[in-house]
């Protein structure tokens, strides 16, 4: 469904660019907009309601709109939850490839463990409120203290 003439903010294109600022500097937003539309593969749905957005493509989509201001830091909490394994692959490849390129930094919170042991470089782990264990994955992974909080210890 296109979004109607004059109603700025609906549709995924207005969305990213707010409008402000001369034409040039409204030719560059709309520019960068098109262009992570496309990254996350929804630059065919510019002119759609975000509204008809599935979930996945939705979490894309804020995802695109955290980056259009150009952030150091990007917070995602529980970027996986309610999205299937390929949307989610395509955001945590993007996330990835920010990540390398030392544009971004990400902190993410995630409970799915095969995500955070393959995509983060450090790990803190919590356990009622409290950290217990911090450092790389392989080693937040063989940590006593984490075996034992959400392993459970094996029978003697």
């Amino acid at each position: 469904m296109l979004a109607p003439p004059g109603q700025p903010g609906e549709s995924l294109l207005r969305m990213l660019q707010p409008g402000s600022g001369s034409r040039r500097a409204e030719a560059m937003q709309r520019e960068r907009a098109l262009a992570l539309l496309g990254r996350f593969n929804l630059r065919e749905k510019a002119d759609d309601y975000a509204g008809s957005l599935s979930g996945g493509q939705r979490k894309l989509l804020e995802l695109a709109r955290a980056l259009m201001v150009g952030p150091r830091l990007v917070l995602l909490d529980e970027p996986m939850a309610g999205v299937n394994r390929v949307l989610g692959g395509r955001l945590l490849d993007y996330v990835e490839e920010l990540r390398r390129t030392g544009d971004v930094t990400f902190l993410f919170v995630e409970h799915d463990m095969d995500v955070v042991m393959t995509r983060a470089d450090h790990v803190v782990v919590m356990a009622e409120g409290a950290v217990i264990a911090e450092g790389s994955p392989e080693a937040v992974r063989a940590d006593p203290r984490v075996i034992d909080a959400y392993l459970g210890r094996a029978a003697t």
